[in-house]
């Protein structure tokens, strides 16, 4: 049974600063990616970042290096750590994990809040 836990959502001012966590289960290795998408109202889910088991990333253009995505893989989980937040980050934050064995199979976490207002 996968299960993907997000923690770390909540409230923040403009161009302050918050961690995100995935814990993932079985076990990170049953994934080739894990990543985090998000979705705002009226807009469709978006890619923020992906990380693959050997470590490289990938970005959504919006990011423009103030987001870092890492893997903890002994605790089995995935972090996205965000700076210089803006109020158009303001959405519900997805945690994302792609099957190994089965292309196109992918997993989701229930979601966490992300609000960005003075």
């Amino acid at each position: 049974q996968v299960q993907l836990v997000e923690s770390g959502g909540g409230l923040v001012q403009p161009g302050g600063s918050l961690g995100l966590s995935c814990a993932a289960s079985p076990t990170i290795g049953a994934f080739s990616a894990m990543g985090w998408y998000r979705q705002s109202l009226g807009k469709q889910r978006e890619l923020v970042a992906i990380i693959t088991g050997g470590g490289g990333a990938n970005y959504g253009d919006f990011v423009k290096g103030r987001f870092t995505i890492s893997m903890d893989k002994a605790k089995n989980t995935v972090f996205l750590q965000m700076n210089s937040l803006k109020p158009e980050d303001t959405a519900v934050y997805y945690c994302n994990a792609r099957a190994r064995t089965q292309v196109g199979l992918n997993y989701w976490g229930q979601g966490t809040q992300v609000t960005v207002s003075p």
